[in-house]
C-alpha cells in the first residue's frame, strides 16, 4: 500500500518513477579514475551551492545505487523528482538540487583501463 499523500504523488496520483539516464558522451574520454575524481568534487561541492545536506547525502546515495534502492531512498527522504533520470529534484521547501550526469551515469566514452 502506497501513501495516498505523497509529495511525490502528481496531479493524477502517480509517482513519478527513477529511470537510467540515457547514453551520453563526455567532450572528451575519461578514465573510471578520472570519472570518479569528477563525481568526489561534485559531492564535495554540491551542498555549498545551496540546498540541505541531507538531501544531498540521499540523492548521492541514490545516485551510487541501483534502480529499485535509489526509489526507496528519494521516495523515503522526501525528494520531488522533476526529471525521471534525477538530473533535476526538489525538496519539500522546494530547494532545487541538479545533478550532471557523471554523478549517475558512466558515459559512452568511457576508457576502459588495464
Amino acid at each position: 500500500m502506497g501513501c495516498a499523500g505523497s509529495s511525490q504523488s502528481k496531479a493524477d496520483g502517480t509517482v513519478k518513477k527513477i529511470r537510467k539516464p540515457k547514453p551520453w558522451k563526455h567532450p572528451q574520454p575519461l578514465t573510471k579514475s578520472q570519472l570518479m575524481q569528477l563525481r568526489d568534487e561534485f559531492w564535495d561541492t554540491a551542498p555549498h551551492y545551496g540546498g540541505r545536506k541531507e538531501i544531498w547525502d540521499a540523492l548521492r546515495a541514490a545516485a551510487e545505487a541501483d534502480i529499485a534502492l535509489a526509489q526507496a531512498i528519494v521516495d523515503s527522504a522526501g525528494v520531488i523528482i522533476q526529471n525521471a533520470d534525477l538530473t533535476i529534484c526538489y525538496d519539500e521547501r522546494g530547494a532545487k538540487y541538479e545533478l550532471p550526469k557523471y554523478v549517475l551515469s558512466e558515459p559512452t566514452n568511457l576508457i576502459r583501463e588495464g
